[in-house]
């Protein structure tokens, strides 16, 4: 319409002697208008071309769906109306630590040690023909000694004998990764906050002492003096606990250390302080290079969870040390290449629940004695070394991970 009238209106202002170019200029319209209506028809025909074609990928995805389902990094598997697995595909494979011809056959419930939650998204699909989907934490089996947290979606399905669909998907490591950012916020705050409180309790100590020092000059009798002594010692006492609240002082001082070295002078200085034998396991890389360290600082890290470790065996049990190297590490907000983990494990009765959370924050402790800054210590010298501590937790396994990157510098793309 647009290029008609366009013609219209430029051969009615042409002169009358204007006939020879105005017949050129009808002829080209002529000319050019099959090409249009060529160009016209393809473009029309094209989503017809384009629906036509999609049967033919269709007929693809269906020919190729076996390699799509290997390909997929998500769990999948079909259960019958009881339960039984008719078939998964290699990522459920992983997850579930068993292989498909093992598990064909099997119940589900039995592969994942009759979890609640599995049981109860299962039996309410096969009820209802709702869709579920929830994410659970699967705990450690025969088939798989780590526990995982999975994302779980069921969905009703009726081919082959096969009633549910049921798709998991290991969010274990993106669960860390969020429980690590918390970790180092939470002790970002603690630490901050008391700072703040052991700076308002120190300015004190200091009027208190002096004047206690000058009050017991002042007094003649023993007897008396005896009093002021106390008001000086435990003054004395508060300000090295706030030295402690304010953390260990002065740069790092970082120098090549050989981990296992530094692991074994640890143990010679628990030996000395406990004398009551402990089984003690080994597992070391022999592949782990020397890292970059301030030794003085990480001898104290690892000295205080060992010590933890300790009073939790209370002299019987096994505590386990462990090191390895893990690529592709994600500490924070950076991703390292490769970084060092050492692993603190003893088969104690575990932190209880309620203080999970809060086993980081200063003064939080489950033991009379103690004096709850182990662990906030040791945080904040491996955040020197852009370092993180995480642990796992329950009765008969507490393992705590302390994470160093091997090189600070290099740093993985992503």
């Amino acid at each position: 319409m647009l290029t008609a009238w366009k013609r219209d209106q430029f051969s009615s202002s042409l002169p009358s002697g204007g006939s020879d170019r105005r017949d050129e200029q009808d002829a080209h319209q002529q000319s050019s208008q099959p090409a249009l209506c060529t160009t016209e028809n393809s473009i029309l025909d094209a989503p017809k071309k384009r629906r036509s074609s999609g049967s033919d990928d269709d007929g693809t995805i269906q020919k190729n769906s076996g390699k799509i389902l290997d390909a997929l990094s998500s769990g999948v598997i079909l259960l019958d109306e009881n339960l039984l697995i008719r078939g998964l595909n290699p990522a459920a494979e992983n997850i579930l630590g068993i292989s498909q011809r093992r598990a064909s056959g099997e119940s589900l419930l039995r592969l994942v040690n009759d979890e609640p939650e599995m049981r109860d998204i299962l039996t309410r699909v096969v009820a209802t023909g709702d869709h579920y989907a929830n994410e659970m934490r699967l705990s450690p089996t025969e088939f798989h000694s780590d526990e995982r947290i999975v994302d779980c979606r069921v969905s009703p399905i009726l081919t082959d004998g096969a009633r549910l669909l049921v798709e998991i998907t290991d969010v274990t490591r993106r669960s860390q990764i969020s429980r690590e950012n918390a970790l180092l916020i939470q002790h970002g705050a603690g630490r901050q906050m008391i700072r703040q409180l052991a700076h308002e309790i120190k300015n004190p100590l200091g009027g208190i002492r002096g004047a206690a020092q000058l009050l017991e000059r002042q007094l003649e009798e023993a007897e008396l003096r005896e009093y002021t002594d106390v008001v000086i010692s435990e003054t004395d006492r508060l300000a090295a606990l706030v030295d402690t609240l304010l953390g260990p002082g002065g740069p790092s001082n970082k120098q090549p250390v050989n981990v296992h070295e530094l692991i074994e002078y640890v143990i010679r200085i628990i030996d000395a302080e406990d004398q009551r034998s402990l089984s003690i396991r080994r597992e070391y890389d022999p592949g782990l290079p020397s890292i970059d360290l301030d030794r003085d600082q990480l001898v104290q890290a690892i000295l205080n969870l060992v010590r933890n470790a300790f009073a939790a065996l209370d002299g019987q049990g096994t505590l386990t040390l462990r090191t390895r190297t893990v690529n592709n590490f994600t500490i924070g907000e950076t991703r390292y290449r490769v970084i060092a983990s050492i692993e603190i494990e003893d088969d104690g009765p575990g932190i209880p629940k309620d203080m999970q959370d809060s086993i980081f924050y200063p003064l939080v402790t489950s033991r009379p004695e103690g004096t709850g800054l182990g662990l906030p210590t040791a945080q904040e010298l491996l955040s020197r070394h852009n370092g993180l501590i995480e642990f796992e937790s329950r009765p008969g396994r507490t393992v705590f991970f302390v994470r160093i990157p091997l090189d600070q510098s290099e740093k993985a793309n992503g």
